[in-house]
């Protein structure tokens, strides 16, 4: 697969030397009576120590610090006893320290040490009895290679029977497609393809979660297929999604997609559907699309003036599609 950041040997300055003065230092409690930064208190550094001044820190007004305690965990986590962080992590139940431990451990992992540690995380992730415990551990694995070390483990989560470990789930594929592979690793998109598709009839909010943020560019031809067939669900907002994913499929799809979204406009009758289908379209011929746009003026008259927006805008021939949508964007307020 291919991340946008490459595996990390050498952390950033701050990181190493919280690192480094972990086995020496413990956090003193925060003053209960004000949100100031804490003071530094000599003493000795474990998983346990760690852990209760994680657990006084929540209290604090400052989030900030709240943040610094989480990063202070999980920087510290390569020098901790991978057994000591382990066992904490499995016999803690607060959602919020579970996900604390959940990144340290993954942490671990991402840092070149053990496979382990990330293992277990994905194991409470499918296997806890609690769906805000198994919530909670799948918000550590977001923006982090789990992808790749996990196995089936997305493909299964959205299947949950709890709703918010869904869209949890959901909201990593997305994100982790965007921000760890820069919609750039075809794996990455149709591993999420094939989720949203999944749970289509069972979960229709999930779908429309992923297809209608997910970066698309380097998605298989079967997945561009599954997109297709997308198009004919009974659920409009799954046929709006289903139609902007579409919009950014590699260019060996393109005349595929085109001709597919093409077909469907009109048919369809749900006037959010019809925007997505003219949104995609122009993304996907640009300045060429013009001629079609045109033809489909006369389907639906109430989409006429939103026609005419695209066409205007890429008449301009701007090459870069967010250039496209801002001034697309730009216009529509003017109206």
């Amino acid at each position: 697969m291919t991340r946008l950041f490459p595996r990390m040997n050498v952390l950033p300055t701050l990181a190493l030397t919280v690192g480094l003065l972990a086995p020496a230092l413990a956090l003193a409690e925060p003053p209960a009576s004000s949100s100031e930064a804490p003071t530094l208190k000599a003493g000795t550094c474990s998983v346990e120590g760690l852990m209760g001044s994680i657990r006084r820190g929540l209290g604090s007004k400052s989030e900030a610090y709240k943040l610094y305690l989480r990063t202070l965990l999980r920087e510290s986590a390569v020098n901790l006893p991978l057994p000591e962080l382990q066992a904490a992590f499995e016999r803690e139940y607060d959602p919020v320290m579970v996900e604390h431990l959940a990144a340290a451990l993954v942490a671990r992992t991402e840092r070149g040490l053990e496979d382990e540690a990330m293992q277990a995380v994905a194991k409470r992730a499918l296997e806890d009895r609690d769906p805000s415990l198994r919530a909670a551990t799948i918000r550590a694995l977001r923006r982090t290679g789990a992808l790749e070390r996990t196995g089936d483990m997305y493909e299964r989560l959205v299947r949950d029977p709890s709703p918010e470990v869904r869209q949890e789930a959901a909201t990593n594929l997305v994100e982790d497609n965007r921000h760890v592979y820069g919609g750039r690793d075809a794996r990455a998109a149709d591993t999420a393809v094939a989720a949203a598709a999944a749970v289509a009839s069972s979960d229709p909010k999930v779908t429309t979660q992923i297809l209608g943020q997910l970066m698309t560019g380097e998605i298989s031809a079967g997945s561009a297929r599954t997109l297709e067939q997308l198009l004919r669900s009974d659920s409009a907002e799954i046929r709006a999604a289903a139609s902007t994913a579409l919009g950014g499929v590699p260019v060996a799809e393109m005349t595929n997609a085109r001709q597919a979204l093409l077909g469907m406009y009109r048919g369809e009758q749900d006037t959010a559907v019809r925007k997505s289908i003219l949104q995609s379209i122009a993304q996907l011929g640009f300045a060429g699309a013009v001629p079609e746009l045109q033809r489909l003026r006369g389907v639906d008259p109430s989409l006429a003036p939103e026609i005419d927006s695209w066409i205007r805008v890429l008449n301009m021939n701007l090459q870069d599609w967010s250039l496209i949508q801002r001034e697309k964007q730009r216009l529509q307020q003017a109206r």
